[in-house]
């Protein structure tokens, strides 16, 4: 009697943030596809907050499976606070990771770079770790580049700047906005994050791999600094499949955009984490409609904490028909819609693909880490977008939310450069093409064992 060969077995773990979870569950998705067994690794918070998202998604593909572990907080803590997650993280996960792997006989790890800790399993275990960038590839060499940027005294140990200056990477950004300066919201923190980047960056060399969610041909130069780099991107899965969301998907936007003119509606969502106040959210609300295009807009519980409940109401009631607000959308289906014709976006990388995919148009408007570097990618080098710019306060007011809204809609240059990137993006994800060849690579490394 004949037995199927057992089938290859990988661990996934990402960082615990909606914007690392999705990226790795995409890829994840892939490698089922490809006849992998794989053991899905969440803190046990998020764990819970998948599940309870899924409801109306159907089963779990055979082969995924969702497993948890704590991530070291207490029970009282916010565990949507990533700043102060960050610290604790390796101490709490590495010895249940450890004897995850010894049980399990696991020979393959997929590891977030965020949780590039985890390389010292190598020696203790004797396991193959190949890290994913859920950054762009500039990003992640301008990680490994942090000492340099120390030593030529560009920004100090703690994470501050030194120096005002434009760092010549593609694409270029200010000294300012480098990502793990932004990350942190007070001096501590951002000392923490850079010295966790620093350390961790020492143990990059043990990877076997740095998976990246991009593909060769939008960004050449940063691919070309990362040894051992494999662009799978834009990674994307059937859009019936659960992808770890954290929030349940409103699905009736996509009724509302059905009845929407095509390349006529403002998509708005600003990711997971970003947060607005008071005054953000006023000059968003009217900018919007101050624009005179439809628009959907994705409000999460926590994006403001600020905003009076009887004024959002009235608001959405006084755009009905014209707008239409929800908590939480599905992402990749509004931006593939007809209807939709450009994304104003806080330029999360995931985002940035996804639009990239779809050719939808960017107006820009980051918030913290990797989100400046992202728009200059969209503005500058890319221009498939415009940079919504605030005012000396921080704000960007409703004047400048109309005024680049108009001057997107009618900007042919813009659309058609869009539509050239997508080309290129799908090209690269099918049969034959760049990413797709990676992809291949990937799977038979892995399986090799």
């Amino acid at each position: 009697m004949a037995f199927a060969a057992p089938k290859p077995h990988v661990m996934v773990l990402p960082f615990p943030a909606q914007g690392h979870v999705i990226p790795l569950m995409e890829l994840s998705h892939r490698l089922v596809d490809y006849g992998f067994k794989i053991d899905f690794i969440n803190t046990e918070f998020n764990h819970d907050r998948i599940f309870k998202s899924m409801q109306n998604k159907g089963a779990i593909p055979e082969g995924l499976h969702m497993l948890s572990i704590p991530d070291g907080m207490d029970p009282d803590d916010d565990h949507t606070d990533i700043g102060k997650m960050v610290g604790g993280l390796s101490a709490a996960m590495l010895s249940p990771l450890e004897e995850m792997i010894r049980s399990k006989k696991i020979k393959w790890v997929i590891a977030d770079v965020s949780m590039s800790w985890v390389l010292e399993l190598t020696n203790t275990v004797g396991v193959r770790i190949a890290l994913f960038s859920t950054y762009s590839a500039s990003v992640f060499a301008l990680r490994m580049k942090l000492p340099k940027l120390i030593e030529d005294g560009v920004i100090d140990e703690s994470g501050n700047a030194k120096v005002h200056e434009m760092i010549q990477l593609m694409p270029p950004i200010d000294s300012t906005e480098i990502p793990w300066v932004s990350l942190g919201s007070t001096p501590e923190r951002r000392r923490v994050n850079i010295q966790n980047v620093i350390r961790t960056n020492r143990l990059i060399v043990l990877a076997e791999a740095i998976i990246c969610n991009t593909f060769r041909e939008v960004e050449p130069e940063g691919l070309a600094l990362i040894p051992n780099a494999l662009p799978v991107g834009p990674l994307v899965v059937p859009m019936s499949n659960p992808t770890g969301h954290f929030l349940s998907e409103d699905l009736t936007c996509l009724t509302w955009l059905d009845k929407q003119a095509p390349s006529s509606v403002i998509y708005v969502a600003f990711g997971s984490s970003t947060v607005f106040d008071v005054t953000r959210f006023h000059e968003l609300a009217t900018g919007l409609v101050l624009s005179g295009w439809p628009f959907v807009w994705v409000v999460r519980p926590n994006f403001t904490k600020e905003i009076n409940e009887d004024w959002f109401n009235q608001f959405k009631q006084s755009v009905n028909g014209k707008g239409l607000i929800v908590t939480w959308a599905p992402q990749q289906r509004v931006l593939s819609h007809p209807s939709v014709a450009c994304f104003m976006t806080h330029c999360g990388w995931n985002s940035t693909m996804e639009a990239v995919l779809h050719g939808v148009p960017f107006l820009c408007c980051p918030y913290f880490a990797d989100q400046f570097c992202n728009q200059s990618y969209v503005c500058n080098v890319w221009k498939t977008g415009l940079k919504l710019c605030s005012n000396e306060q921080g704000v960007v007011t409703k004047e400048e939310i109309k005024e680049k809204v108009v001057q997107l809609m009618s900007d042919k240059d813009i659309k058609a450069r869009a539509v050239m990137w997508k080309n290129m993006a799908c090209a690269s994800i099918r049969e034959g093409g760049s990413s797709h060849a990676n992809l291949l690579k990937l799977v038979k490394v892995l399986r090799e064992g």
